[in-house]
């Protein structure tokens, strides 16, 4: 039943990654998607049953499983990665190419001492005594504790480094990221206590998989979805501040081209309000020019420098105040 949940959830996923960014250039985080969906899709008994027998019954649907779920992850961490500008060179070594290689290589090889016997659904119960299956799937967690962690910390730095709307999507890629750090170290926990026989540790730790399997596709999965939402809620929030601003600054830009004409008396759609933030730049520009124009009198007020100062911060990316005040109103809202 959770491999079911898990598989539907990142299935979800994928169609939210191809409809909210397929005009993006960076596509990791739907190779991810796309990739685990098809590993969690395997992993379904129903599903596993049906294709391991084609496969000469052996368990093999199990390797190709775990290695398209390595590969998942593999993109999954460098789409986290490239998504600030924090890379050290051990994140870089973390999801690179030939640590994805060495790993693919040692599943593949302990798979192969595995005594595998005919199609089950529970490996690791059945199988999980023997020293390979164990090493089998301790390479399996290890790589993906390492990579998990490491989305875990890029995560928690882009938390930190947010405000307001943008900490949703890390906090739940946070969260995503710590169950999935947990899940790792439950399984290696039960990996070690089948194969050296403390079975009540094993049994003890058993019931923490499916909880935390869950919590983690859960958050990831939402933590990625949600992000589109966020750019284009970030997008319509900027628009009605450059609006806002252009409009206040309406009044000082009229008197700056009265005194100084510029380029918008010349070309008319210069100002168009089809584009807010070309509109908000010529005025900004023009009034600039005014105020330094040694052949003419134009005088600025205070506030109006202020306003000003904010309308260029917020074309700039660095005005924090002009959401809760983009045309200088007060904090009742009156002008």
């Amino acid at each position: 039943m959770i491999q079911t949940l898990v598989a539907t959830l990142m299935w979800a996923l994928v169609a939210s990654l191809l409809i909210s960014r397929r005009k993006r250039a960076d596509r990791s985080v739907t190779y991810a998607a796309i990739t685990i969906a098809i590993a969690m899709t395997l992993n379904v008994d129903a599903i596993y049953t049906a294709v391991d027998p084609l496969l000469s019954g052996t368990n093999l649907a199990t390797l190709i499983a775990d290695a398209l779920l390595m590969t998942g992850l593999f993109f999954l961490g460098r789409g986290v990665m490239r998504t600030g500008e924090y890379r050290p060179r051990l994140v870089r070594a973390v999801v690179s190419i030939p640590m994805l290689a060495v790993s693919l290589l040692a599943i593949t090889v302990t798979f192969l001492f595995i005594d595998r016997g005919t199609t089950t659904t529970q490996f690791m119960s059945d199988l999980g005594d023997e020293p390979a299956a164990a090493a089998y799937s301790i390479i399996n967690f290890v790589y993906g504790g390492i990579v998990i962690a490491t989305m875990l910390t890029l995560a928690a730095r882009q938390y930190r480094n947010s405000t307001g709307i943008q900490r949703l999507p890390a906090a739940l890629l946070t969260l995503g990221s710590a169950f999935g750090v947990a899940l790792c170290v439950a399984v290696i926990v039960m990996d070690i206590a089948h194969v050296t026989g403390q079975l009540d540790l094993m049994h003890a730790v058993q019931p923490t998989y499916g909880a935390l399997s869950l919590l983690t596709f859960l958050f990831l999965c939402a933590g990625f979805a949600i992000q589109p939402a966020v750019r284009r809620a970030q997008h319509y929030l900027r628009d009605k501040r450059t609006a806002a601003l252009a409009a206040a600054l309406e009044p000082l830009w009229n008197r700056a081209t009265s005194v100084r004409p510029g380029l918008s008396q010349a070309d008319p759609l210069a100002t168009s309000a089809d584009d807010a933030e070309g509109r908000l730049h010529r005025e900004i520009v023009e009034i600039r020019d005014a105020m330094i124009d040694p052949r003419i009198t134009f005088d600025t007020s205070r506030a109006e420098i202020a306003l000003l100062e904010r309308a260029e911060s917020h074309l700039l990316g660095y005005d924090r105040t002009a959401a809760a005040s983009p045309a200088g109103t007060d904090e009742d809202g009156a002008t």
